[in-house]
């Protein structure tokens, strides 16, 4: 299956081009896996991997990942600082063995203003003050500020934790060490935090590029669009909702109110590529110390009461959206979160049998809605492979994480088709830069899964096999027919905030209601 034939049939090639998140399909990843709902700081929510979209920046691929899910803004007085007690990374794949080539690790440290923090004279003696803030911010390391967070972060080549380490610097001054903005406390304190929290974006030096990257690390507002109660609850929406393209029945964003965490890198593509090569994989994850102690007489300072040691252990990892909320079965949800690629062989059955389009049938009270051709190998060849032609490295290994060709031309936000590469061959338009060819934090992700998952593959490959997922996925194994082709969340994605250049996830929604 190569380009051209996706001219010649688009709605084949939206099909195929569709199903990467297989099952993907009702929220961002937030609370995903027994464990990690006790270690929100450590729960990614959304990896997003394309070619900078902003004007001038074509030569380079941003990588961000979302820690930190469902943030209430006036969620202080602490607000939501990252652990310091964990490694976060990001990982690149630049020659489809589903393991590790280039890994970015952000470490994370949290300190009182002045080791002790910020005191005021009271009653004749210097008592310390509750808060973060005791006046208003608006620079970097500002002087009101009673906490400090910072990161340093590091490239390792090979194993990432075995492989040759380097310190990534700041371009400006040889620095290894970054400031990371306060969270959006409120109006009063941060009247600009637009401002405020764009002097924490750095331009880097990454060893072994010859070019320089840019790092941000932050609140955002969650770019994430979905009616996550209504979906939950069994889709408890009217099925002429979720089959209306329209969007005349639009459901609300119910976490339009909410703010995430996000690590975000602007890296030359050139140094993520690797000779000939130019599919990428990538993917995130966060592992804590294997052990922890907790002090009952914590000492003065900050976060003190735990004390941690041994191997890193890895409890949360994300590369396609969704799939282990909606595809790993629960009782394997933790076992996911701390697996590697090279190993999702042992994972196999969700993708060949999937058990949502059953229960789909079974919440939508629609009996024998469910694809019948099992094994689902049309779904496995795309998902674990990448597609032929589109986003398929030439020796891949069958694996999950988000694939991305860099040779793909970026599109401006406002030119972009929420559909990604789907909604782009059906309109005929000059989109191929979207979702599942990376991800876009404006692509639907969503509703191109859940065509995918309920047959819109197999509608496409036809009785002939035109496009080589197997004889038995064909039109007759897919009860829902053209009706796959329309499904959707009943939430409306385009309507999401974004800014159209880095960090391109929008100014976080401020504690002042």
């Amino acid at each position: 299956m190569r380009l051209s034939f996706f001219k010649t049939a688009p709605l084949a090639a939206a099909a195929v081009l569709a199903v990467c998140g297989i099952g993907a399909t009702h929220a961002s990843s937030h609370r995903e896996a027994p464990f990690i709902t006790t270690s929100p700081k450590v729960d990614g929510t959304d990896f997003y991997m394309f070619r900078s979209y902003e004007t001038g920046r074509s030569a380079y691929t941003t990588l961000i990942a979302n820690y930190v899910p469902l943030q209430d803004a006036y969620g202080g007085p602490n607000y939501f600082s990252m652990d310091p007690n964990a490694l976060y990374e990001i990982h690149v794949d630049n020659d489809g063995d589903a393991r590790e080539d280039i890994t970015f690790q952000f470490r994370f440290r949290n300190a009182l203003r002045d080791t002790t923090g910020k005191t005021l004279p009271v009653g004749g003696e210097d008592v310390a003050i509750p808060l973060i803030q005791f006046g208003q911010v608006s620079n970097v390391q500002d002087a009101n500020l009673n906490l400090r967070e910072s990161f340093t972060l590091t490239v390792v080549r090979g194993d990432r934790r075995r492989g040759s380490a380097q310190a990534v610097t700041n371009a400006a001054n040889g620095a290894t060490t970054f400031d990371k903005p306060v969270d959006n406390i409120g109006a009063k304190t941060i009247p600009d935090y637009t401002t405020y929290a764009g002097r924490h974006v750095y331009t880097i030096n990454i060893p072994g590029c010859s070019t320089p990257g840019k790092v941000f690390v932050g609140q955002r507002k969650d770019p994430f669009a979905v009616n996550l109660g209504t979906i939950f609850d069994l889709v408890n929406a009217p099925v002429n909702v979720i089959t209306d393209r329209q969007f005349a029945n639009a459901a609300p964003n119910t976490i339009d109110d909410k703010n995430i965490t996000s690590l975000a890198l602007e890296v030359p593509t050139a140094c993520l590529t690797q000779g000939n090569e130019p599919v990428i994989g990538g993917w995130t994850t966060a592992s804590l110390r294997q052990a922890r102690l907790l002090d009952p007489t914590p000492r003065a300072g900050h976060q003190t009461t735990e004390k941690t040691g041994g191997a890193w252990t890895q409890v949360s990892r994300l590369g396609m959206p969704l799939v282990n909320e909606v595809v790993i079965g629960l009782k394997d949800k933790d076992r996911f979160n701390s697996a590697k690629p090279v190993n999702d062989g042992q994972f196999l059955t969700y993708v060949t049998k999937p058990t949502l389009p059953k229960l789909l049938e079974i919440a939508l009270g629609l009996p024998n809605i469910a694809p019948t051709n099992y094994p689902r190998t049309d779904l496995v060849t795309t998902f674990l492979t990448g597609i032929a032609g589109v986003n398929q490295p030439r020796n891949a290994v069958a694996s999950e994480m988000l694939r991305l060709n860099t040779t793909t031309p970026p599109v401006p936000l406002a030119q972009q088709n929420t559909l990604g590469v789907v909604g782009n061959i059906l309109a005929g338009g000059n989109d191929m830069a979207g979702y599942p060819n990376g991800r876009r934090p404006n692509d639907d992700v969503v509703d191109i899964s859940l065509i995918a998952v309920m047959g819109g593959l197999c509608m496409a490959n036809g009785d002939t096999n035109a496009l080589g997922f197997g004889a038995a996925c064909r039109p007759s194994a897919v009860p829902l027919g053209a009706t796959a082709f329309q499904l959707h969340d009943a939430v409306d994605q385009s309507r999401a905030t974004l800014l159209p250049g880095f960090p391109y996830l929008a100014t976080p929604i401020g504690g002042t209601q």
